[in-house]
């Protein structure tokens, strides 16, 4: 209200209000993305990030830090958000920290467009930039510009945005087609005497021991832009460029491993920047791919900043790639690599194999990996001449790959140095050992965790693993935990009441299929969810064969009670019973009434206790269909208002079913009086 003149109360509440929203959805399955119900958490998480930040002062980690809180208030009324917290808080931070990269940078355009307007209102294109460029939500845009008396031209949003797609759909592959270096841009440049760029920098960053890491930041100059496939003196403010500079500590995407992102800061104007979104090398130029804010020129100096966040995870997920190679080899004797990928969240390892792996063999290679982080043995790396590093016995390499001389050689525990010293040695079959240009971490505990969450065939002879390495992996491992101690528990308490007679298969039943489909769709160790899927398929076979034999011993019941009845009344001229034993058994007392009582008209009714549906067939022989014109269809039909639901068939023989299970008395006492009347 007017008394809260700094927005700090609000502030107060919006942060709480935003993590219950978050945690309650979050652990009903939904995650934050750019559409759908995920741009609604995504939006709501960034509103709520941006007001601790800014309102409260509130340190990274804050936001997921109270999840543990609201779990112990909500927990007993919605048992879902203590399933797995410790994933909800993952999530929740990997969001905060994507945010935070951007919010200072998108803070500086948005004061400098404040600062611009004179009129209280706040250009469209501005807002649609603070979107595109930098993941503000207009939402919280329009948040902000109402702190400050603005308002937003709205209209002037949507044609920016409509604009902005309009754009893309016009391209195949996005800004590629129009900035990109083929080979007439290559020889252009070259024509200008621009040299290659000197991307070596890319290696230098340290660590302490705890895992920290500090990477240089590079000042460079403008050595070319590329803007709708021509090279141009200046870009400016939206435009989408292509930038070649002379020396660079963004990784170009080669080899497997994604791109470096980040910020160009123009020395001496901060206003002027650059965001890179992606990275590309041709023939020795980097080329910078993304968006401008203000006016670049060529010959500007720029001070470089890679996004950290993703560049320590591609390290993370580069060596554990390396690790896994090693890994498998330890596993299966021999797996030759086809190919890999490294991303920000995941690994993609392609081997050659003739057959799945077992799910002794995925274990046994978590664990050699996960032996290896442990030990935080050192990475070492070094530039080698090409035929002597090809001499190194036990050094991977992919078949057919063209390595440059001198290539790089990438080596764990073992300095390279000394590989080289004792080149037919036993070294290489100890340790991972490989010929690569990536970024590594300094050690491989760094990683923290590893896991291998899936192994399928993607064509002959080929298979693929995806494997996951930190926070990932720790949130897979803790799930499959969870998993393992719900399907534990379930397991202890079938095993404990199977033989028991008030056995509820049903619900049990019921139990196993959820953990089946929870199981199914989580990302957990790939050796676990398979022994998991086992120990399920063994519970559920318990279920099936205890429901097996409840159905065996109602049949035979039933079969019983009608032999029974046919004692009793055996010159009766129409049978009606109740049976209270599902649906089964009334096809089998319908055989034992034509077979024992062939001359008599018979109805049978069955009504599934736990779901009220009823179940009825009956028989009419054809000498008192002839005789009394009594039809099996017209008895049946009498039933179907009373019992809910449809009836038909022929004169000799009809079926029905229905849902009004607590009326099966009254429908019986109904096709008693139909018969009677019909056959008196």
């Amino acid at each position: 209200g007017a008394k809260d003149v700094d927005g700090i109360d609000m502030a107060y509440r919006v942060v709480a209000d935003h993590v219950r929203t978050l945690l309650i959805a979050i652990s009903d399955g939904g995650r934050p993305d750019n559409t759908g119900r995920g741009y609604v958490l995504r939006r709501i998480l960034r509103r709520g990030v941006r007001y601790a930040t800014e309102k409260l002062g509130a340190k990274p980690g804050v936001f997921a830090s109270l999840v543990p809180i609201v779990v112990e208030i909500l927990g007993d009324f919605f048992p879902e958000v203590k399933r797995d917290p410790q994933q909800v808080m993952d999530i929740i931070n990997d969001e905060e920290a994507q945010f935070l990269r951007t919010l200072s940078h998108g803070r500086r355009v948005f004061e400098r467009a404040i600062a611009q307007a004179s009129d209280g209102i706040l250009g469209g294109e501005v807002a649609w930039r603070l979107y595109d460029t930098y993941g503000f939500p207009v939402d919280l845009t329009t948040l902000m510009a109402e702190e400050r008396k603005f308002q937003i031209d709205l209209d002037g949003y949507e044609k920016a945005k409509q604009q902005a797609q309009d754009m893309s759909r016009g391209k195949s592959s996005g800004a590629a087609d129009t900035v990109s270096l083929d080979v007439h841009a290559v020889a252009e440049l070259r024509q200008n005497g621009i040299e290659v760029t000197d991307d070596s920098s890319k290696y230098n960053y340290t660590a302490d021991s705890q895992g920290v890491y500090t990477f240089d930041q590079t000042v460079c100059t403008v050595r070319a832009l590329r803007f709708n496939k021509t090279f141009v003196d200046e870009a400016t403010t939206g435009q989408e460029v292509g930038v070649v500079l002379d020396k660079t500590c963004f990784y170009a995407e080669q080899g497997g491993q994604s791109c470096d992102y980040g910020f160009m800061t123009k020395e001496g104007d901060e206003d002027t920047e650059f965001v890179v979104t992606d990275c590309q090398i041709t023939n020795g130029f980097v080329l910078h791919v993304g968006k401008v804010e203000g006016t670049i020129h060529v010959g500007d100096k720029f001070k470089l900043s890679i996004d950290e966040h993703r560049r320590r995870r591609l390290m993370n997920n580069h060596t554990a790639t390396h690790l896994l190679n090693f890994g498998l080899r330890q596993a299966l004797g021999e797996a030759d690599q086809k190919g890999s990928l490294v991303a920000p969240d995941r690994l993609r390892f392609d081997f050659t194999a003739k057959k799945a792996m077992t799910t002794a063999q995925l274990q046994a290679c978590d664990q050699t990996v996960q032996g290896l982080v442990s030990k935080n043995q050192e990475v070492f790396a070094k530039e080698t001449p090409l035929e002597k590093a090809k001499e190194i016995q036990g050094l991977r390499a992919v078949f057919g790959e063209v390595y440059p001389n001198p290539v790089r050689v990438v080596t764990v525990d073992i300095p390279v140095e000394r590989m080289l010293e004792d080149l037919t040695g036993p070294a290489g079959s100890i340790t991972s050992v490989e010929f690569c240009g990536g970024t590594h971490l300094r050690r491989i505990g760094h990683m923290d965790y590893f896991t291998i969450v899936s192994e399928d065939a993607i064509s002959k002879g080929i298979r693929r693993i995806v494997a996951l390495t930190g926070t990932e992996a720790h949130t897979a491992l803790a799930r499959g935990q969870a998993l393992d101690e719900k399907v534990s528990t379930l397991g202890a308490e079938i095993e404990a009441n199977k033989g028991k007679p008030d056995f509820d298969f049903k619900a049990y039943a019921r139990q196993v299929n959820n953990l089946k489909d929870e199981l199914s769709q989580a990302t957990v160790p790939a050796w676990q969810k398979d022994t998991l899927r086992n120990t399920l398929q063994s519970l559920k076979k318990i279920t099936v064969d205890a429901e097996r034999t409840v159905k065996k011993a109602l049949a035979q019941a039933a079969t019983a009670k009608v032999q029974q009845v046919i004692e009793q009344s055996p010159d009766s001229k129409f049978f009606v019973e109740v049976l209270r034993v599902g649906a089964d058994a009334v096809g089998d007392g319908m055989k034992l009434f034509q077979k024992a009582a062939p001359a008599a008209a018979a109805m049978l009714l069955s009504v599934d206790e736990e779901t009220k549906k009823v179940t009825c067939a009956c028989v009419v022989p054809k000498a008192v269909v002839s005789s009394k014109g009594f039809k099996a269809n017209e008895w049946m039909s009498s039933l179907s208002e009373v019992i809910g639901g449809k009836c038909g068939g022929q004169e000799a023989s009809a079926r029905g079913n229905g849902s009004n299970g607590e009326r099966v008395d009254e429908a019986a006492e109904l096709a008693r009086k139909f018969a009677e009347a019909r056959l008196s």
